[in-house]
């Protein structure tokens, strides 16, 4: 059975030392708490980029060739020649156009908020301290049986002013 490694740290540098040597040792994937956004932190988790801002891309490129296929189809479909303009005139479409990439990207933008959150995925109970709100930092890992040891070593010689550890059920 796997066990929760949770250090807390008084500083920063000392959490991001402990991220680099639990990750240099391979011990398990690795969590953070914080009472402000760190982007020490951020850059020695290596975490990948969103790809929320794809479905953004693709839902925005989506609106704006469906307002301009709505425009056009739509003159074709009722040809009203007005001030000696021809039927398809793609000035008088982008109003629609703009219109439809911003409310097709936002719509795709949510459903690729919801897609990657994972919301109905249950996540195991995870051990906390309430001292990260008021100012230290924690590194949580989740180690196997064997490298829990090695874990509790690696916070505490980076630096942890506590480590504290829990079955994982």
């Amino acid at each position: 059975m796997s066990a929760q490694v949770l250090g807390i740290f008084d500083h920063v540098d000392a959490a991001v030392r402990a991220i680099d040597g639990l990750r240099d040792a391979g011990v398990g994937d690795v969590e953070i708490f914080s009472p402000l956004p760190q982007h020490d932190l951020e850059h020695a988790l290596h975490t990948p980029e969103s790809p929320v801002r794809m479905f953004t891309l693709v839902g925005g490129l989506t609106g704006a060739a469906s307002g301009f296929a709505l425009a056009t189809w739509t003159s074709l479909d009722w040809p009203l020649v007005t001030g000696g303009k021809p039927i398809v005139s793609l000035p008088a479409f982008v109003v629609i156009a703009f219109e439809l990439t911003i409310l097709i990207g936002a719509l795709s933008t949510v459903l690729g908020l919801f897609i990657n959150a994972r919301l109905g995925k249950k996540h195991p109970h995870i051990i906390y301290d309430p001292d990260f709100s008021g100012g230290r930092f924690g590194v949580l890992t989740l180690a196997e049986p064997g490298r829990i040891g090695e874990a509790r070593r690696i916070m505490e010689e980076s630096g942890a002013a506590e480590v504290q550890e829990a079955d994982h059920g």
